[in-house]
């Protein structure tokens, strides 16, 4: 539930103001800032964005020092080296000066989607956000801020590109909810992402015969809705990182329109991973009771996150609000109700 792309320059305006800064901090921490603003202001909220960057503002760095072009020559040695990052960005930007975005992204979709788990999936869900925009009305011209956001979701991802080998695939369901639950979680739930996912050996199989495209994109729907219903039982377990059990599938959800049918399902199956992979690497093995949205209205309930403040709150709220019924509401509510508010 969006009212659409914001038409007041606002969003244009933090995008550019974000363009400064790097996609990371501290050489590991995602910059959220571009995702929760495009939220913001896809749900009535532009006169907010700049007063919540203002309190997002001490967590950016300065954009990173290039170190050499990527080129056509090149590209695979570079893939997955974060130092790179501004070269990626660099060429991404080139990229879309010269041809039309949809094409750039049909192209490098592919080549990317194998390692959307690096960066803890940020990366992919940055591009989400961007390509929603994009679709959302015309973009701000070749150079725009519309355009340079969709350049450095990419180039993020590039940097970040790590794939997910060597998981064996275990018994699963029919039903996206059941096959969550029947993913194996770590015995030692320790370490940061990379530690972890390096230990994730089995999942379950879910949909893979899946072939037709607007099957894909059904499955794919169904599996946001899960992940984002999951999370109002399951998210004690780590409040911060089960969102994006439900915000990167959500992102290739959002991004399937942009794409050509023959990736839809092909993306279903990488989606699938990363949210299983994260509910391996996260999930408690007891679930809780929720709370009960009540009678607030979805728009209420974005208020509440707007108001706490904190990226992964407004970014799960925003899938919530996609989804729009009453477990959905109260998985956004879980996520206010554990997560610190944004300083």
């Amino acid at each position: 539930m969006t009212t659409g792309t914001d038409t007041t320059g606002t969003l244009d305006e933090a995008l550019q103001r974000l363009h400064a800064h790097g996609p990371e901090r501290l050489g590991r921490l995602t910059n959220h800032a571009p995702m929760a603003v495009e939220a913001l202001a896809s749900h009535g909220q532009a006169r907010a964005v700049h007063r919540w960057l203002d309190r997002y503002a001490p967590r950016l760095e300065d954009f990173p020092a290039a170190v050499a072009p990527v080129t056509a020559a090149d590209w695979r040695e570079a893939l997955g080296d974060p130092r790179r990052a501004a070269d990626w960005i660099a060429h991404f930007g080139r990229e879309l000066e010269g041809r039309p975005w949809r094409a750039v992204l049909a192209e490098w979709w592919p080549r990317l989607l194998p390692g959307m788990y690096g960066g803890s999936t940020h990366p992919v869900i940055r591009v989400g956000h961007a390509v929603r925009t994009l679709l959302g009305g015309e973009p701000s011209g070749p150079g725009g801020p519309r355009l340079a956001e969709l350049a450095h979701g990419l180039g993020y991802w590039a940097a970040r590109h790590r794939p997910v080998t060597g998981v064996t695939p275990l018994p699963g369901a029919v039903r996206a909810a059941d096959a969550l639950d029947a993913v194996p979680l770590l015995a030692e739930q320790t370490g940061g992402f990379p530690d972890r996912l390096a230990r994730v050996t089995g999942l379950p199989v879910w949909a893979p015969s899946v072939t037709d495209p607007d099957a894909a994109h059904a499955r794919l729907t169904e599996l946001v809705r899960a992940a984002t219903h999951r999370y109002a039982t399951h998210g004690h377990g780590e409040e911060t990182m089960l969102v994006h059990a439900a915000t990167a599938p959500n992102a290739v959800l959002r991004t399937l329109p942009a794409l050509p049918r023959a990736l839809w399902a092909p993306s279903l199956a990488a989606a699938w991973t990363a949210s299983a992979a994260v509910t391996a690497m996260y999930a408690p093995a007891t679930p809780l009771t929720p709370a009960p949205a009540g009678s607030l209205a979805p728009e209420e309930v974005f208020a509440l996150a707007l108001a706490h403040g904190d990226e992964h709150v407004i970014k799960l709220t925003d899938t919530a609000l996609d989804i729009g019924d009453a477990p959905a509401l109260a998985a956004a509510l879980r996520a206010i109700e554990l997560s610190e508010p944004l300083g």
